[in-house]
């Protein structure tokens, strides 16, 4: 075995440019600069060593794909050394150090034409805020490799050896799984839990230089076993189907490999079999999986994604692609995984706003209602910062995007600060959950309406059911200091809570929104910031933030109450929130109505609150039928009626009778295409945002 010395050899670097495609010499080249004549790409040489720059202590092997040897010198303005390289079949993913004691990794190769290119900026600001991840995990325990357990400790091993701690690293991810004698027939090694697998691929396909030759060649037999044919219902050779019950282990359920269909663990498993599938020869199971894989993106680009925009699950279905991205050997795949890797960064870009992740959401938990309480804006913060505070704590999955060569387009870092011409309102439509069964193709099931002010971005949604895992409604302002501050509502519970409850039905037209509801014994509750000015003038309910500022009328409610949550868990999640309680009256029809305003609407605050009592109408002529008409203060208009037969509410929006039935792209902006634009099933993806355009 090398020495740790010789197998440092080092080159100096920084970011990006090395994996470039060899000239017909095959020595490595480097793009064409302005100190260099554009054309003919130049072969490099050993050149003098100019004065020093910030990077000169920043040394990488350059991973190859070619067994030549060659020679590099460093970008951005750092080619100050060349030092002759390992050979490809011993190059290694690379970690180094910079002068400024940050952290980089050179990742392995990935041809030009999967990558969306960065800026040096923004691939610097990247790695400030990789650092912080680093920074944060390194030298963690680890805790241990029972069942899933894997979908921590694996991170915390991976990060830890990231900051230099390797030998210790390298033992626990090698380590025997405590449930080895359950995966025997993959020797010892767990290919079961799909949280585990997502570890499992990052381990041996990046790290796999690093392991013991004899432990990789275990997890290499093992899988060729375990992808011999499809594992997924495949019997297990010890529990066969499973005792069922509860709990998912394969003595619970049975199979060679963990069979829950959430789009994120799914992710997990297939491409886990796919990329095993391919390393091990099973050709026919790769075959199968590649349709498999192959099916949920043509899904995301034509009806969207069953588990979408999830506030705790998003960043898991990246991650996983992460994998296909990085590991894949077929081309055809590869440009799966970015197409899929691609769509979900504009998805996410969408609900991205410094640091919050807001508007609509599925498979929300109820913690996302502050910035960085969502598990996807504390992974997504890494492609697209725009944040005031530090991440406090940030997502487990990092190590795969700090890891990874995947950058989203620059357009959708664009469309994440929010820099496109505004104010835009977008309509969306979301798909069922379990959208591959029978039926599931047909008609959205969810319909959302986000309005892009100045300062703020407001979403809500509308559906013919109820669902209890769905954020129905979330306002995110602009604040200097947090980055935003959320407004929030919903009904029922002892605080805001997630939930698309029975009976509750909304409707929006760009800054305005009605929420109604049979008065029942059923409260609505309001998030705010303590910073929240609050007043009531005329009856109407004032809430002025930073730049934003909200008024509501109540229909049918008492006057609203702080109160306090009585979760210690969220009570300390959201410590600088305040929480209101307005309790229905009668028994017809109980809500608000909302208008949300800001300096390019309204001038200034004093002028909107008089705007609004001199000018908006609340028209309550046919509420017991369920019926509500909202003018607001510049003259604009929403009206509601309550549907008995299913919570999708009739709506007129500003005199136009709104028809759900076309409201059917998965992203359409009212007027033109920007600032994304992507119609049911066609497949065409386009972002447009501050100069940039990119389209799949």
């Amino acid at each position: 075995m090398k020495s740790r010395k010789s197998r440092h050899l080092l080159v100096a670097s920084f970011v990006g440019w090395l994996n470039l495609p060899m000239n017909s010499s095959r020595v490595g080249i480097l793009p064409a600069r302005k100190s260099i004549e554009t054309g003919k790409m130049p072969v490099l040489r050993k050149m003098p060593v100019p004065p020093r720059c910030p990077f000169h202590l920043t040394l990488k092997i350059i991973p190859l794909l070619s067994n030549a040897f060659f020679v590099a010198g460093a970008i951005l303005g750092c080619t100050h050394q060349v030092i002759p390289t390992a050979p490809a079949l011993q190059a290694k993913p690379v970690i180094s150090r910079s002068v400024t004691d940050l952290i980089h990794i050179e990742p392995l190769p990935i041809a030009t034409k999967y990558r969306n290119q960065w800026t040096p900026e923004l691939e610097s600001e990247f790695w400030v805020r990789a650092n912080q991840a680093i920074q944060y995990y390194g030298g963690k325990g680890y805790g241990n490799n029972y069942g899933e357990n894997e979908k921590r400790s694996y991170p915390y091993a991976m990060f830890d050896f990231i900051v230099g701690n390797r030998e210790k690293a390298l033992e626990f991810l090698q380590s025997e799984d405590a449930q080895a004698e359950d995966n025997q027939h993959t020797e010892g090694i767990d290919y079961y839990y799909a949280f585990t697998l997502k570890g499992q691929i990052r381990k041996y396909f990046f790290f796999g230089q690093f392991l013991d030759p004899t432990y990789k060649q275990r997890m290499f037999d093992g899988a060729k076993t375990w992808t011999e044919t499809d594992p997924n219902g495949r019997p297990h050779p010890i529990y066969g189907k499973g005792k069922g019950g509860d709990g998912w282990g394969p003595d619970v359920r049975g199979s060679w490999v963990d069979g829950r269909n959430t789009d994120n663990l799914r992710a997990m498993r297939e491409i886990a079999v796919y990329l095993m599938a391919e390393e091990t020869g099973n050709e026919e199971t790769r075959r199968l999986y590649k349709k498999k894989i192959q099916r949920y993106v043509w899904a995301l680009y034509n009806i969207g994604m069953g588990e979408w925009d999830s506030e705790t699950y998003h960043g898991h279905t990246f991650a996983a692609y992460l994998n296909l991205y990085d590991f894949a050997k077929e081309p055809e795949v590869k440009q799966l995984a970015k197409a899929a890797l691609d769509w979900m960064s504009a998805a996410a870009a969408v609900k991205y706003y410094r640091g919050g992740f807001g508007g609509p959401t599925k498979r929300d938990y109820g913690k996302s209602n502050v910035v960085y309480g969502a598990s996807a804006a504390r992974l997504f913060w890494l492609y697209f910062g725009d944040v005031t505070l530090v991440n406090p704590k940030p997502e487990r999955d990092v190590i795969h995007v700090i890891t990874s060569a995947y950058r989203p387009p620059q357009a959708v870092v664009k469309l994440a600060r929010k820099q496109f011409q505004k104010p835009v309102e977008i309509l969306a439509s979301k798909p069922v959950y379990e959208n591959w069964k029978p039926g599931g193709e047909d008609k959205p099931g969810y319909w959302e309406t986000t309005f892009f002010g100045h300062t703020y971005q407001l979403g809500s949604l509308a559906g013919e059911f109820p669902d209890g895992d769905v954020g129905p409604f979330k306002l995110m302002a602009y604040n200097q200091q947090r980055g935003v501050d959320f407004f929030v509502a919903n009904t029922g519970g002892d605080w805001v809570k997630p939930g698309k409850n029975q009976g509750d039905q909304v409707g929006q037209y760009r800054n305005l929104v009605l929420w109604l509801r049979p008065a029942k014994d059923r409260p609505f509750f309001f998030q705010l910031p303590k910073t929240a000015q609050a007043e009531i003038e005329d009856g109407i309910w004032f809430f002025k933030l930073e730049k934003t500022w909200l008024a509501i009328r109540s229909i049918n409610l008492d006057t609203y109450t702080e109160v306090a949550i009585p979760n210690q868990k969220f009570a300390q999640l959201y410590s600088q929130e305040k929480t209101l309680k307005a309790t229905p009256l009668g028994n017809s029809y109980a809500g608000f109505a909302l208008e949300v305003a800001e300096e390019e609407s309204h001038g200034n605050y004093e002028d909107f609150k008089q705007a609004v009592k001199k000018k908006s109408q609340l028209d309550l002529q046919e509420i017991s039928i369920g019926k509500v008409q909202w003018i607001g203060s510049t003259g604009e208009s929403l009206e509601l009626t309550h549907n008995p037969k299913n919570d999708l509410p009739s709506l007129t929006r500003n005199g136009k009778d709104h028809d759900w039935s076309k409201h059917i792209d998965l992203y359409k902006p009212v007027n033109g295409n920007v600032p994304i634009s992507l119609g049911w099933k066609t497949g065409n993806l386009r972002v447009e945002a501050g100069d940039l355009v990119f389209q799949h």
